[in-house]
């Protein structure tokens, strides 16, 4: 019965283009209670396989990573064609000023968020109605991402479409579907036809990275003065 689940979880898993280590599924199952219905176990196992660093939970096959030669400087432009499944790292707006970055960290430690050019002082609401709330507006970018794929390859991509989820408030360690992408000179170019979301986050990553965001924008901006001076 055992080995009927964990070829059902493997199927299904593959057929999203996660392919999972023995030892990871074998560690899922034993934390599993066995009267499990299948349905709420699969949708168990992708939630917690996204939930990893897939450099350790993940084993796919050479066509699902990224090429090997891939930061090759040399090749002007190529089309990787994959499904490659990758881990989001780090991610960098380029098309905004580091020092209006951190100005917009700071009023939201302040309550504020920036609707057209008014500025609203965001209050709790005690009735949690989600319509009274002001929806924080995300920058268009562009991105520059670091993005590492399941046998440790750091590869950095450029996102100049604004594509819808990537963006400074998404969670590190993310996972994306990649596929049909171009490289260009070693670094990827996002399209929104060739990127799927899957969801995830590394907690430590993730926690680590947004406490340390204004510190880094702070620290690169007055570099980049001294630098220029």
């Amino acid at each position: 019965m055992a080995t009927n689940i964990a070829a059902e979880l493997t199927q299904h898993l593959n057929s999203r283009h996660l392919y999972p280590t023995a030892a990871w599924l074998q560690g899922f199952l034993s934390s599993t209670r066995p009267n499990t219905p299948l349905p709420a176990m699969k949708q168990t196992v992708g939630f917690r396989l996204l939930a990893t660093d897939i450099t350790t939970s993940l084993s796919p096959p050479a066509s699902s990573l990224f090429p090997r030669d891939i930061l090759s400087g040399t090749i002007q432009s190529r089309i990787v064609v994959g499904p490659v499944v990758c881990q989001v790292l780090d991610i960098e707006d380029i098309g905004n000023s580091r020092w209006s970055q951190v100005e917009a960290i700071e009023a939201r430690e302040r309550g504020e968020m920036t609707k057209g050019r008014e500025v609203v002082r965001v209050i709790e609401q005690e009735n949690d109605d989600p319509s009274a709330a002001v929806t924080p507006i995300h920058s268009k970018g562009p991105f520059k991402l670091l993005l590492q794929d399941a046998k440790g390859m750091k590869v950095f991509a450029i996102d100049l479409r604004g594509i819808d989820g990537l963006n400074t408030s998404m969670t590190m360690g993310a996972k994306l579907l990649l596929r049909q992408f171009d490289v260009r000179r070693g670094v990827i170019m996002l399209e929104p036809g060739g990127v799927q979301i899957l969801g995830g986050k590394l907690e430590a990553l993730d926690s680590a990275w947004k406490d340390g965001r204004k510190q880094r924008l702070m620290k690169a901006a007055k570099d980049d003065g001294q630098a220029a001076t």
